[in-house]
């Protein structure tokens, strides 16, 4: 993963080859995913470091998307490119409303329960959040500063389950059963 400290923030991978020209397919994070082709340039993390890629061009195929870097032509210099992933500069994010929250910006939060009126308990860090359909859902890892090493999946539900966000003291406030 592109560290949040350089800046960069993950967006999508690229998954494999496509045909010979030089194509790869995209696995994008973005919402829709078709969005991830707004952000110029990518940011890619390959064995060499980190370099920017020009997506010259991009289309929808199946259900995912392909795509074609400037000055990668062939297979081969494709297969290179093959699992490494696509960030941007945090800088290229729209700004969003009061109260919502960008994915990468909760990862790595220390999320903590004041559930039933008591003094909070830690219970970890949001390692990943998971789409459902229905809400987004944190997964919420244990560790040597929580109350236990457990994973928990806790529903990213505003004024149900999530009381606070702050980004400043990078945690989460939520009303939730430990015990879960």
């Amino acid at each position: 993963m592109v560290a949040k400290k350089s800046g960069l923030i993950p967006v999508g991978k690229i998954t494999t080859v496509f045909g010979i020209k030089g194509w790869v397919k995209i696995h994008s994070d973005t919402q829709p995913k078709e969005n991830i082709f707004k952000y110029d340039p990518w940011w890619l993390k390959t064995r060499h470091g980190v370099k920017v890629y020009e997506c010259d061009q991009f289309q929808p195929h199946g259900n995912g998307l392909i795509a074609h870097f400037k000055g990668v032509d062939d297979r081969n210099a494709a297969e290179q490119l093959v699992g490494v992933e696509i960030a941007i500069d945090q800088q290229q994010l729209e700004p969003l409303d009061s109260g919502e929250y960008y994915w990468s910006q909760l990862i790595g939060l220390r999320v903590a329960t004041q559930f039933g009126g008591h003094e909070p308990k830690d219970l970890g860090v949001v390692k990943r959040i998971i789409e459902t359909g229905a809400n987004d859902v944190l997964v919420v890892l244990g560790d040597q500063n929580s109350i236990d090493t457990r994973e928990r999946l806790i529903p990213y539900v505003p004024e149900q389950f999530i009381v606070e966000v702050d980004l400043n003291n990078e945690q989460i406030l939520v009303d939730w059963d430990s015990e879960f």
